[in-house]
């Protein structure tokens, strides 16, 4: 295998790119505008194992049709879905279950174990960014009760083989941990051993060491098919003209369906759009600071502009292409303006929403597709930067040697 074209510039697409190079594979990344553009960029940055679980879990059912239809839920389903994407959400529901949650928890344990050893892989071979440890990573409540759930899911995590360390804080000893705490928060998980990056910094910083390589950057470059010719693999974009290339990674997150369905992929991949803005704070806090039953991640994060908190959430299953929509900034705002103390909260830069590509069963799809010479890697949720470095690890393995890790047996595209 001498020569592999990724399509798609994100982290998947572009950890791919240097875990092929480590084994002498020249690659080649298209990326139809550029490193990091979509749903990569205005992620949360987290590297948490402790929380990359199934989307599709229990707590999804007690919303309830009515708050699902509702633009201020943190889950919100449009009220008159297309075809493809009530097939989507009849799926995801459907796995909604305790034992359902269990069974995808147990494909997720093996590849979160490896996940944070991939980021040291890439810091040893020369990728300039750093991850920083998450000293404190706490998740807030209201009340001790409202805490059980995550307690749940941890113990869950802990069921199918996966080490969580976490202690329990009261409202009063988070607020000692973090200052940027309200009074309301009155009961807190502190985990232990997360990491967390700034997303927009380190994909530029992959992206050079990519290029450095001797890979090429392909960006502003669309690629309109990918056909399997028998010895090769064609790329076709009207930019660059087609394109021979011994194997393809399709790593293009919430479109991949588009390329992947002539090559057997039948999953729906929806996207599950999520919003973020930055913010200015009185004191940045030191670490991550998550609200579960918000859904709303926040991260700090040093800019060119100085330091901002990161504010980001929502679960919007609509069209990857639909433009932003304002009420779900406000509807951001108003779960955590309660919450958090000294932090603008109306003074907000770079409002954003990407298309975070997700699928029913909530397991992504990495691997070979009905044609061996062509390879998915998408459908990691809100875990496509987290688990990028050890899926492309993984995949890159798999390309050249022709067998497939244990670890990727779950997420095989055409289960």
């Amino acid at each position: 295998m001498k020569r592999v074209a990724i399509v798609g510039g994100g982290m998947v697409g572009l950890s791919t790119a240097w875990f092929l190079q480590q084994h002498g594979v020249h690659a080649t990344v298209y990326e139809r505008r550029h490193v990091a553009a979509g749903s990569s960029w205005g992620n949360a940055g987290w590297l948490t194992p402790a929380l990359t679980a199934p989307l599709p879990e229990p707590a999804v059912l007690g919303y309830g049709i009515k708050a699902v239809l509702s633009p201020d839920s943190p889950v919100y389903v449009p009220p008159r879905p297309q075809p493809q994407l009530l097939r989507f959400v009849t799926g995801f529901l459907r796995h909604s279950t305790h034992r359902r949650w269990a069974l995808g928890m147990r494909g997720y344990a093996p590849i979160n174990r490896r996940a944070l050893a991939a980021f040291d892989e890439l810091a040893d071979g020369g990728v300039q960014a750093r991850t920083e440890p998450a000293d404190p990573f706490l998740a807030c409540f209201r009340t001790v009760e409202e805490r059980q759930t995550l307690l749940d899911e941890l113990h869950g995590l802990q069921a199918a083989g996966q080490e969580v360390k976490y202690s329990l804080l009261s409202g009063e000893e988070a607020r000692a941990a973090e200052s940027a705490l309200s009074p309301e928060v009155g009961a807190a998980v502190s985990l232990h051993d997360q990491r967390y990056l700034n997303p927009p910094a380190y994909l530029a910083a992959l992206g050079r060491a990519v290029h450095d390589r001797g890979g090429e950057l392909l960006e502003g470059r669309a690629v309109r098919d990918v056909r399997d010719m028998g010895e090769g693999v064609l790329v076709e974009s009207e930019e660059v003209g087609p394109r021979t290339f011994d194997a393809v990674v399709l790593a293009t997150g919430a479109w991949i369906g588009r390329l992947a369905r002539r090559h057997g992929v039948r999953r729906v991949v929806q996207a599950g759009r999520g919003y973020s803005f930055a913010v200015e704070c009185e004191q940045l806090p030191q670490g991550p600071v998550y609200f579960p039953k918000q859904r709303v991640a926040c991260t700090p994060l040093e800019t060119a502009d100085g330091p901002r908190l990161r504010v980001a959430g929502m679960m919007e299953f609509r069209s990857p292409d639909a433009p932003l929509d304002p009420r779900r900034i406000d509807a951001i705002v108003g779960a955590v303006r309660p919450l958090l103390s000294g932090v603008d909260l109306d003074r907000r830069h770079d409002e954003w929403v990407g298309s975070r590509p997700c699928t029913a069963d909530g397991l992504p799809l990495v691997g070979a597709t009905a044609s061996p010479r062509v390879f998915a890697a998408g459908g990691h949720g809100m875990w496509g930067v987290a688990l990028g470095p050890i899926t492309g690890r993984l995949l890159a393995e798999r390309i050249v040697t022709g067998t497939t890790p244990p670890e990727l047996l779950p997420f095989d595209p055409l289960r």
